[in-house]
């Protein structure tokens, strides 16, 4: 392990697993270093790591300044199974991962800050042993950071199970939250996963400051409110900082992607709908089958990122992100691949997503809506169509559909376990030649050029990192 001790300004970052968490953190980090001169020790949690967060971490792309630490794996294997819920086994491999983070540190030279997710809040602990100010970077929405702030009032006085209340939550100063709209670790608070869930969201007041993916023309209303409600003042809430989008610009293309990326230079602008469910999303094979004849019957041009469908849980490749590539033929509708050749592509398991929302061909985004994906998507001007899957990612989607207007959202039958064919064809056609659609594609272009500003010097998201960046360098050396 190299010492950083003779670095003058050096901060550690510590994200958990998962592309979700890495992506934005490790940009910030870039920013820390490029744009105001930090040494950057980012902490990467080995334990069933993902081939793509590997792939990513290790890239010699990386700016000098930013060192990325491999903590020594952790044993798991008695401890976690293939059937936990994807955060409960997360919570596992944090919690084994981060024994070691106190002597780690210790050995960086005590970092003048460090920066952790919501999920590695054993980092608060260490950073009170050591003197260290802690921060924590939020990496879904203000809007549920609003949510989450005020999640411990909700878990002490709202009785039973929160998805039975009768009316949405009134989260103070912001948009109410439908019960269905909740994300899936606190619709039973009797499970292991709600548990490790609250068990960290519950000290997100404990960090010197609170750094958001977001900026001010995004989420005007949740910025306003955890800043000014007194709700928020009344729980102490920290500072917060919007810093976004904090986004992937680049990353090596595959021989497929440039191939996909030729066949896109040759469609017109804006006509091609770019599919894909984030780093872990899969769908049913049910789902996956209606989903392929509607996109069928739009006859709209397409790129898909399609997976091997699994009828066990929507967050199937969580841990294996870009490891398992297949045969999209052995599980689509017979025939599909050759009945829509010249009008779309399908690409198996993994794609460039920023190259192809960047290209002007590319007039819409089918999406999971996860955070990172969503800000790729409006920093890019492109509509989405929203097809969330588990966490957040209901909330994101109602958000953007409901409340900034860059999104649709399918529509369930009553009575039916999947989204059928007809509607898949309906939204499709809609956003990509309805006239709703040309106007979410008027409000995603608008918020893109926003997005810019706000990063530019002066903008709202760059003076916040500017600020903190500042009272940092004036800390006195660690002991």
């Amino acid at each position: 392990m190299v010492l950083a001790e003779s670095y003058e300004h050096h901060v550690a970052v510590l994200p958990s697993p998962g592309m979700g968490h890495i992506v934005p953190l490790l940009e910030l980090s870039k920013r820390l270093v490029v744009h105001h001169g930090f040494h950057v020790s980012f902490l990467n949690i080995t334990t069933e790591a993902s081939p793509a967060q590997t792939d990513l971490l290790h890239s010699p792309s990386l700016p000098l300044g930013l060192h990325v630490i491999d903590l020594p794996p952790a044993d798991v294997s008695s401890l976690v199974n293939e059937e936990m819920l994807v955060l409960h086994r997360l919570g596992v491999i944090v919690e084994e991962s981060l024994r070691c983070l106190k002597s780690v540190l210790i050995q960086l030279g005590k970092p003048k800050a460090l920066i952790i997710d919501l999920f590695c809040t054993q980092g608060f602990d260490v950073g009170k042993q050591l003197s260290i100010p802690v921060y924590t970077f939020f990496t879904p929405s203000a809007a549920f950071c609003a949510f989450t702030l005020y999640h411990p009032t909700m878990d002490r006085e709202v009785e039973g199970e929160f998805i039975d209340l009768l009316e949405p939550v009134q989260v103070p100063g912001c948009f109410p939250v439908r019960t269905e709209d909740l994300l899936d670790q606190i619709r039973n608070r009797k499970n292991d996963e709600y548990r490790y869930y609250f068990g960290h969201v519950r000290r997100l007041c404990e960090a010197a400051g609170i750094f958001l993916n977001s900026w001010e023309d995004l989420e005007p209303v949740p910025l306003k409110a955890i800043r000014e409600n007194p709700f928020y003042q009344k729980i102490s809430t920290p500072p917060v900082y919007p810093m976004g989008p904090l986004i992937k610009e680049h990353e090596p293309l595959t021989k497929i992607d440039v191939e996909c990326l030729a066949w896109l230079d040759e469609q017109p602008p804006d006509s091609v709908l770019f599919i894909v469910l984030g780093s872990g999303g899969t769908l049913s094979s049910q789902q996956l089958t209606e989903f392929a004849w509607g996109l069928e019957l739009s006859q709209q041009r397409f790129i898909w990122v399609v997976r091997k469908p699994t009828d066990a849980t929507a967050s199937g490749t969580f841990f294996n992100v870009g490891g398992d590539v297949n045969d999209p033929r052995a599980y689509l509708p017979e025939g599909f691949v050759e009945r829509t050749r010249g009008v779309g592509l399908v690409v198996p398991s993994w794609a460039s997503q920023v190259a192809f929302l960047r290209h002007p061909s590319t007039g819409g985004f089918l999406s999971h809506c996860g955070w990172n994906s969503s800000l790729e998507s409006i920093t890019y001007g492109v509509p989405m169509i929203a097809w969330p899957l588990y966490a957040e990612q209901r909330m994101n989607a109602t958000m953007l559909a409901e409340e900034v207007g860059v999104a649709v959202k399918p529509v369930k039958g009553n009575g039916k376990t999947v989204i059928d064919r007809e509607e898949i064809e309906r939204v499709v056609r809609l956003l990509m030649e309805g006239e709703q659609g040309k106007a979410m594609r008027s409000k995603a272009k608008k918020l893109q050029e926003s997005a810019t500003n706000a990063l530019n010097t002066g903008g709202s998201s760059c003076d916040p990192l500017s600020r903190v960046a500042k009272q940092w360098k004036d800390l006195p050396a660690p002991m």
